[in-house]
C-alpha cells in the first residue's frame, strides 16, 4: 500500500508541475475536462494517496532484521 501510494502522489505531483510550469492539467486534458466525473474521480485517489504517505512521516525509521 505505502509503495502505490508513493507512485500516485508523484504522479500527482508531476501533473502539478505541469499546471505550475505549463498551465497544462494533464489529468483534465485526458478525461474531458477538470469538472468531469473520472477527472474528480483521478483526483481524489490522488488526495487519499497523498493523506496515506503522512503515515510515513512518522514512521519508525529503525527496523530489525537478522542477518539469518
Amino acid at each position: 500500500m505505502n509503495n502505490t501510494s508513493l507512485v500516485i502522489t508523484i504522479i500527482g505531483a508531476i501533473n502539478w508541475l505541469l499546471i505550475g510550469l505549463f498551465q497544462f492539467d494533464f489529468v483534465a486534458a485526458i478525461c474531458g475536462g477538470q469538472g468531469s466525473w473520472l477527472s474528480r474521480i483521478i483526483y481524489v485517489i490522488v488526495g487519499l494517496a497523498g493523506l496515506w504517505c503522512i503515515n510515513l512521516l512518522f514512521r519508525d525509521k529503525t527496523t530489525h532484521r537478522s542477518n539469518a
